[in-house]
């Protein structure tokens, strides 16, 4: 990757935009400067005080257990239970009547506030009715549900009894759950007979059904959340309702405390086909790296502060920066169940303006979705609130970023662009908001106490201003322990492209400052004449025009070049016509953009104008199945996108306005 340096690659950041911290955000910053120096010269010293954050049963007797490497152990000897760090030590620190969750449901005059003592109670009388269903510490719970309340009690009822939940996300069909039931055995499943999409009932209990009948025997119970008042299968033996056996189960429940390293959750990262990968996350380690990134990315005061992440639980964002590190410190926060544009494109921000959200937390394809409805939606709504904005999920165009600070932030509120995996559990590059100037498009550094680079194939660190993989060279406290069921497999994964370093799967470039640019993940880098270009440098390319939302690129197999450059383009709603088209010009028009932005080595074959793009529930765009469009092949599995007809509305654009030398 780093050997055949590019003109592309040497432009990758033509970006010279820098935003310094607001002054009285940096006079008042939970972290400061001094961390980094801190951090360099004790490293587990630094997690040792951030552990000391949390309550723990029994103190540790040893910080970090390397020594069967790349098999990690944070805190060795000690006892801890998420729970308990949550919910309960609020509740006795006399917090209980704090709002912990400002839930909002799809329809409008749907919401509910639970207050850190109402927590307490439901996730007291949860552990109760698993334990009178036969679950026990170490026994497998699956959570297949939408976005209500019931989902985090149940995540931290399981916590709290020490049985490893796996969500799997309500948008997954049955095959993909009964896979991950298999996989990690799970005894229980906890659903709802439905929720709400778009203003309509989407059942989830069909689902549940189909599952459990490709699993044999192997689950005992079926717990299910009345939401929808849908009807639904009923299995007498089997199913439970949640509100007759959780509503009637005893509010007091002793929780015990757990190993350091007893396993929380497993969270599978595969699609639906072969055999699921499941990233194993243990307590301890977990805790402390979540609960301290999310009070030093977000400089989190929870006395103040609204907090809205709008990820979905039932992927790795929701876990750490919606469950366990926002509860953990103390946090009043939004849970939404809905969608972004129901029962208008100006949802979001009537919520924002409702509860006076500070910090808010989301993806690059859900700022970029913004974009093309236009400025004027979010300038409709009070978001005066916003002091903190955040990105997640992938690498965040420039121009997304500044669209995004000006029209949420006011121009004033710092972005933090994180970057971090599900294996990795928490954030590892960030700016710290207080201490940090912002770079339109970069992540920045790695954050105190952890060890990033960037290498070449040597494993040698690269220059600044060159490009290779990015990799961690020390372990890291939410760091994933395992594959679930399968060690050589994990080190396989993850540890075996270089002795001693993770590899993230990621290539990455360090800019003349030494800070860090992300260009997504090595197979999304195309060989084009024998020279190395990142799908993120050309889709950023391609955002920064004005008429552009959103873009998509893939390298298509090209008899002349190897791969061709082949582009999927959103256009801003301002940019149609009075008929809804493209102008006839603006293909050839995006092309020398991009030319001029880049080069002409990475000017586009084709150019495709679509409506959609395909995307995971969770926001990530499906470049295989582009790629699949761009080489004239049929698409393959689409079971795990947010909307399986978008391949559909793509493929009857081929014909459509394009342009090809």
């Amino acid at each position: 990757m780093t050997e055949q340096k590019t003109d592309a690659l040497a432009n990758l950041s033509t970006e010279d935009r820098r935003f310094e911290p607001p002054a009285d955000l940096a006079a008042d910053a939970n972290v400061k400067a001094e961390a980094y120096d801190r951090a360099a010269s004790d490293r587990e010293a630094f997690w040792a005080e951030a552990a000391e954050r949390l309550d723990w049963g029994r103190t540790w007797d040893q910080v970090l257990d390397w020594s069967d490497a790349p098999f990690a152990k944070w805190f060795v000897g000690g006892t801890i239970n998420a729970s308990v760090n949550c919910v309960d030590r609020h509740v006795e620190a006399g917090r209980g009547d704090k709002v912990a969750i400002h839930w909002v449901g799809e329809p409008e005059d749907d919401s509910r506030d639970l207050t850190y003592a109402d927590l307490l109670d439901q996730v007291s009388r949860a552990a109760n009715a698993l334990t009178e269903l036969g679950v026990k510490k170490g026994d497998r719970v699956a959570i297949y549900m939408p976005m209500i309340p019931e989902v985090a009690v149940a995540m931290l009822a399981c916590a709290r009894l020490g049985a490893p939940h796996t969500v799997v996300f309500g948008g997954f069909s049955a095959d993909a759950l009964a896979s991950r039931v298999t996989d990690c055995e799970a005894k229980v499943i906890i659903t709802a007979d439905g929720g709400y999409r778009r203003g309509a009932p989407s059942a989830l209990k069909p689902a549940v059904d189909e599952a459990v009948a490709k699993t044999g025997d192997l689950v005992e119970h079926v717990v299910v959340v009345r939401r929808t008042g849908q009807d639904v299968e009923w299995d007498e033996g089997r199913d439970k309702w949640w509100h007759d056996v959780v509503d009637t189960a005893s509010p007091d429940h002793e929780p015990e405390m757990h190993d350091s390293e007893h396993p929380l959750y497993v969270m599978y990262t595969s699609g639906t086909t072969g055999k699921p990968k499941g990233i194993l996350h243990t307590t301890g380690g977990y805790l402390t790296g979540t609960s301290w990134t999310h009070w030093a990315v977000f400089d989190l005061k929870p006395e103040t502060d609204v907090y809205w992440c709008t990820a979905d639980v039932g992927w790795v964002t929701g876990h750490s920066y919606m469950v366990y590190g926002p509860l953990a410190n103390g946090t009043t926060q939004v849970m939404y169940e809905g969608t972004p544009d129901s029962p208008h494109k100006g949802r979001w921000w009537e919520i924002v303006e409702k509860y006076g959200v500070t910090i808010f937390y989301t993806a690059p394809t859900a700022i970029r979705t913004f974009m093309k409805w236009g400025d004027d939606i979010p300038a409709k709504f009070d978001l005066s609130s916003i002091r903190l904005l955040g990105s997640v999920g992938e690498p965040i165009n420039p121009e997304a970023y500044v669209w995004y600070r000006e029209n949420i932030g006011a121009s004033t509120a710092p972005v933090v662009d994180t970057w971090w995996q599900t294996e990795t559990g928490q954030i590892l590059i960030s700016p710290l908001p207080g201490v940090t100037a912002g770079k339109p498009g970069s992540a920045m550094k790695a954050l105190p106490g952890i060890e990033v680079d960037v290498v070449n194939d040597e494993a040698e660190s690269v220059p600044n201003g060159s490009g290779g993989y990015l990799v961690l060279r020390e372990p890291w406290p939410a760091m994933l322990r395992t594959l679930w069921g399968d060690d050589q497999r994990f080190k396989d994964t993850y540890w075996s492209r270089w002795e001693g370093l993770y590899f993230a799967g990621d290539g990455a470039k360090k800019d003349e400052d030494g800070d860090i640019w992300l260009l997504g993940r090595v197979d999304d880098v195309m060989n084009v004449s024998g020279h190395r270009l990142s799908t993120t440098e050309i889709e950023s390319a391609l955002v920064s025009h004005p008429k552009v939302a959103e873009a998509a690129v893939v390298g298509a197999a090209d008899e002349m070049t190897g791969q061709a450059v082949c582009a999927f383009v959103i256009l801003r709603e301002s940019a149609l016509g009075d008929d809804g088209a493209a102008p006839e010009d603006l293909i050839e028009e995006l092309r020398k953009h991009v030319q001029k932005e880049i080069g002409a080595i990475a000017k586009p074959r084709q150019i495709m104008i679509v409506p959609e793009l395909p995307k995971t529930r969770s926001g990530k765009i499906m470049r295989r199945l582009l790629k699949d469009v761009a080489e004239h092949r049929e698409v393959g599995d689409v079971t795990t996108l947010a909307d399986s007809t978008v391949m559909d509305l793509i493929k009857g654009k081929e014909g459509a306005p394009s342009s090809e030398d």
